[in-house]
């Protein structure tokens, strides 16, 4: 059914013209809302609506609609969004194995973008094919890192013309099987290898088919500005927009200068590039043990990393840089650092790299806290984790966090993946992203206002990655629908307690069906994957 419509704002009702109205007050409907405080994701200030679905979408929304309907809830004064959805995600690992996505579907998210950060599947097709069983529509980016590994193995140096031909094949094949973009992980072995050229020719071929560029970009700390210019260079060389994954600055010493990093990107918005930022309600950061090396230390195989750690002269001239890559961050030692994950001894799960220093039976100096990272470098290699271990960093100030989430530009993110409840000590974001932002930054501390808080997290990502019918409650849309108590809503989610899913969110509907129904999941399966344009 299609029909046009108005809003007469002053009467907060929405009110239908032509034929579509007679159709839709006599047609029988699966689910039906009943007078909901309607917030539909443009920022708009919130109003009083019923909401009809039917197969999938929502076909009205009005005051006192007559029709009859399969389920009506009454929302008796609680809010009516959009469904979020996560642009930045990792739960294209996971998902397979826990197509459900409970913890994603338990804070309100009803669609995830994954292949972030420059990893991804490469073959999209059959990826997509095998996904079944889904709770959470999916979507995913093709990634840099993943690409050139396929085609070029773990190596620093630049591709040859042939090895630069077969990646930007992958990328097209990946664009046309329905990735929505195309991601880098310039911080990351092998993508860290790259330069701006390579990049830049790779995401042209995803341009073509109407994709994002989202990027980790190459520095967060003292190469911050100048990793901003190079992810918006590759977009307008590319023509595409840019994302800017989880915008942050590290490190103590740069605490308090990201309204200039902002200024930047808005600085760039004016010169005619769409550049968007994500950002996760959280002052602490999550990856892995291998970062805290020098790039060309992690460069390779497990076993190439193990022969750099083993050598003397080598291993010596990692610790070096390693000490003066914690000066520059203004950390006196490696109390930042906990374990989230850590496959030979999970007793260190939610452990700082001191605590468990001592518990080697070692002396609390920060040499040999850099070899207790070494050891461990080598032994989750052994087990298979070639950097180690997963770990939860706090990079970030609370104080920068607000500053970002300020800017209108800044989507929610978790940079979170799909976990099993109770495995390891992963990072709270995996549970409580959305929630965290309703509760903390719109109730208790009103830095955001209610509309805005679910415009961040529904219409602009929509907007950004091409999701052209979701992320707006608008008769035609996808019917991705979340019902919740805005005084009750909350993230129970901790670091010392991180397993624990978010209250509030009474329903959640993805492509019309209930996945979660009174605060409980469903066992409902409606998910989909969500191709790109390309696709």
């Amino acid at each position: 059914m299609t029909s046009s419509w108005i809003r007469l704002s002053a009467a907060g009702a929405l009110f239908f013209l032509g034929a579509g109205t007679s159709e839709v007050q006599a047609q029988a409907v699966d689910l039906l809302v009943r007078e909901a405080r309607v917030i539909d994701g443009t920022g708009s200030p919130w109003f009083v609506s019923d909401v009809a679905v039917d197969e999938g979408r929502i076909i009205a929304v009005g005051t006192n609609l007559d029709v009859q309907a399969t389920k009506t809830i009454d929302a008796a004064g609680r809010v009516l969004a959009p469904g979020f959805i996560d642009v930045h995600t990792h739960a294209d690992r996971g998902i397979g194995d826990l197509p459900r996505a409970d913890n994603f579907l338990l804070d309100g998210v009803t669609t995830v973008v994954g292949g972030n950060c420059g990893g991804s599947e490469t073959d999209i097709a059959e990826w997509s094919r095998g996904l079944s069983e889904l709770g959470i529509n999916v979507a995913t980016l093709v990634g840099h890192n993943s690409v050139r590994r396929q085609v070029m193995g773990l190596e620093d140096r630049s591709p040859t013309e042939t090895e630069l031909e077969e990646m930007q094949a992958l990328v097209e094949k990946a664009m046309r099987d329905g990735a929505v973009g195309f991601s880098t992980g310039l911080l990351y072995v092998p993508g860290t290898y790259a330069d701006t050229d390579e990049v830049i020719s790779l995401a042209k071929v995803a341009g073509r088919f109407g994709g994002v560029y989202a990027s980790h970009i190459r520095e967060q700390g003292a190469d911050l500005h100048e990793s901003i210019d190079e992810a918006v260079d590759v977009g307008r060389e590319a023509r595409m927009p840019v994302q800017i994954s989880h915008f942050k600055v590290k490190g103590r010493t740069r605490w308090g200068s990201i309204g200039e990093a902002i200024a930047l990107v808005d600085s760039h918005r004016a010169s005619g590039v769409d550049v968007l930022i994500d950002v996760y309600p959280y002052e602490r950061a999550s990856t892995n043990l291998g970062v805290n090396l020098p790039r060309w230390a992690v460069a390779g195989e497990t076993d190439d990393i193990a022969a750099r750690i083993e050598d003397p002269a080598t291993r010596h001239r990692i610790v070096t840089e390693m000490k003066a890559l914690l000066e520059g961050q203004g950390y006196a030692d490696y109390s930042f650092a906990t374990v989230a994950q850590y496959g030979p001894n999970p007793d260190w799960n939610g452990k700082t790299i001191p605590e468990i220093n001592v518990l080697s039976g070692r002396d609390p100096t920060v040499d040999n806290e850099i070899t207790t990272i070494l050891e461990m470098m080598l032994e989750g290699g052994a087990a298979g984790n070639a950097y180690g271990a997963s770990m939860i960093y706090h990079y970030m100030s609370l104080e920068d966090v607000d500053t970002i989430l300020l800017y209108p530009n800044a989507m929610v993110a978790s940079d979170g993946g799909v976990v099993e409840f109770g495995d390891g000590q992963p990072h709270p974001r995996s549970y409580g992203t959305n929630a965290r932002v309703l509760a903390d930054f719109v109730r208790e501390r009103e830095l955001l206002t209610l509309g805005d808080a679910v415009r961040r997290m529904t219409s602009l990502p929509a907007r950004a990655f091409g999701f052209l019918d979701r992320g707006i409650i608008r008769p035609g849309f996808v019917a991705d629908l979340v019902l919740f108590n805005p005084a009750r809503v909350t993230d129970k989610a901790t670091f010392a307690d991180p397993h624990q899913y978010s209250e509030g969110f009474d329903y959640v509907f993805v492509n019309g069906v209930a996945v979660v129904a009174d605060g409980e999941l469903t066992d409902e399966r409606p998910g989909e994957f969500v191709r790109g344009r390309g696709g």
